[in-house]
């Protein structure tokens, strides 16, 4: 019985120590559970038995011994909000940026999110899946190890379920976890005059009829979906047994935050133009505030309030919003060294926020997110002795390994 010992590591393990599978709030957030000298012992793709100190002798069995020499052992990171299935690209926007025409500007002239539509549309499934396999790849480099994946660049029905079987199709030939997000109604297609009505009638059955229970989400914003118009949505998504996510207060408070609360969404997400309420709501709620701080970095519009979040009580998520637009990054270090550098979270929130919580927001804790007997054993070893490093660093290489499963990630997708 092939088994993978790893020795000698400072332990981040994450580990609830109890019952308690929700996501953390509050002083909760700054326990990373470490063991100074850990040892993890892998058996195939799961987590056999954790320890301090050195690791018992395994008489009757080949164990590769992998020796950590004090780096930082953590869970797999989890990137729980991400655009990273897409075609063509967004450089010209970029030009109008710097000569300063704002986001909503650039949507507002067909550009933006309908420019990457355009490109998908033309796109074939074969095409979204290699682009999307080499944007995981990229990220796996980095230490994340699942990663949720939106559609939303589709916009009709044949197009969202094509984005959809590229996810899926992408997931069966990589080793990092993807799960997929329905955002039917991430943009509102200016050419189709029924849209909202045959997003909400015709493509969220559609899609799901093809995957029971995938999540829903929306882009609650000015020039996109309307506070009436993602009520409607909700409603019907919830009929259908699906989860809610919604896109809320990147640039305007509209009351997407307090909707998608009272109708018990999973998440809300961006929040940088929150007001006290809303996130005085939000602190009082089982609802996850997302923290998408690469948005605010490279469109230069602000950042979340982090450190009012925590504060008030909220359980908060961070993920790299990674996408050809606003946040053009595979990196979630560089997602939690902004929201130590800009939320104002500590290094150990916000680690939390990338690892448990995130894995929270998708449902999936009992499985990824900590370093725990039974979990999937995607683990990550940091080429440092400090965790705080993770957030002081920036622009940094990658990992010294990322573990998938239990296996060395090869950095190329499986048969590829």
């Amino acid at each position: 019985m092939n088994r993978l010992l790893l020795e000698n590591a400072r332990l981040l393990t994450l580990a609830s120590g109890g019952e308690n599978r929700l996501p953390r709030r509050g002083d909760a957030l700054q326990d990373l559970g470490v063991i100074e000298k850990g040892w993890v012992l892998v058996q195939q793709d799961r987590i056999e038995a954790v320890g301090r100190g050195a690791p018992p002798d395994a008489e009757g069995t080949t164990t590769t011994r992998m020796d950590v020499e004090g780096r930082v052992l953590m869970p797999g990171m989890v990137d729980c909000h991400t655009h990273a299935c897409w075609a063509g690209s967004r450089f010209d926007e970029f030009d109008e940026k710097l000569r300063g025409a704002s986001y909503l500007q650039i949507l507002a002239g067909g550009g933006g999110i309908m420019s990457t539509v355009r490109a998908v549309r033309e796109a074939t499934v074969e095409t979204l899946t290699a682009n999307l396999l080499h944007q995981v790849e990229r990220m796996a480099r980095l230490g994340t190890t699942t990663v949720e994946v939106k559609t939303g660049y589709g916009l009709t029905t044949d197009d969202e379920l094509k984005m959809l079987e590229a996810i899926v199709a992408a997931d069966g030939l990589i080793e990092p976890t993807l799960i997929p997000t329905f955002l039917g109604a991430h943009a509102i297609d200016p050419e189709n005059e029924h849209f909202i009505e045959q997003t909400i009638n015709e493509t969220l059955p559609a899609v799901v009829a093809a995957h029971p229970g995938i999540a829903c989400d929306a882009y609650c914003e000015e020039g996109a979906w309307s506070l009436d118009a993602c009520r409607r949505l909700f409603e019907e998504a919830q009929s259908l047994g699906c989860p809610l996510r919604v896109h809320t207060d990147q640039f305007n408070s509209l009351g997407a935050t307090r909707l998608a609360i009272e109708a018990g969404a999973l998440s809300v997400d961006h929040l940088e133009a929150s007001t006290v309420a809303d996130l005085q709501a939000l602190a009082h709620s089982e609802t996850i505030g997302v923290l998408l701080p690469v948005s605010g970095y490279h469109l230069g519009e602000g950042y979340a309030s982090g450190r009012a979040l925590v504060d008030l009580g909220a359980a908060i998520a961070v993920a790299t919003n990674f996408n050809p637009g606003s946040a053009p990054t595979p990196s979630l270090p560089f997602a939690i060294h902004l929201a130590v550098n800009h939320c104002r979270l500590t290094p150990a929130e916000a680690i939390t926020a990338a690892t448990w919580n995130a894995a929270c927001v998708l449902g999936l804790q009992d499985e990824i997110g900590s370093i725990e007997v039974g979990k999937r054993a995607d683990l990550v070893i940091l080429d440092t002795d400090d965790e705080r490093s993770l957030a002081w660093e920036f622009a940094m290489p990658g990992p010294r390994q990322v573990l998938i499963g239990g296996r060395p990630h090869d950095m190329t997708p499986l048969g590829g």
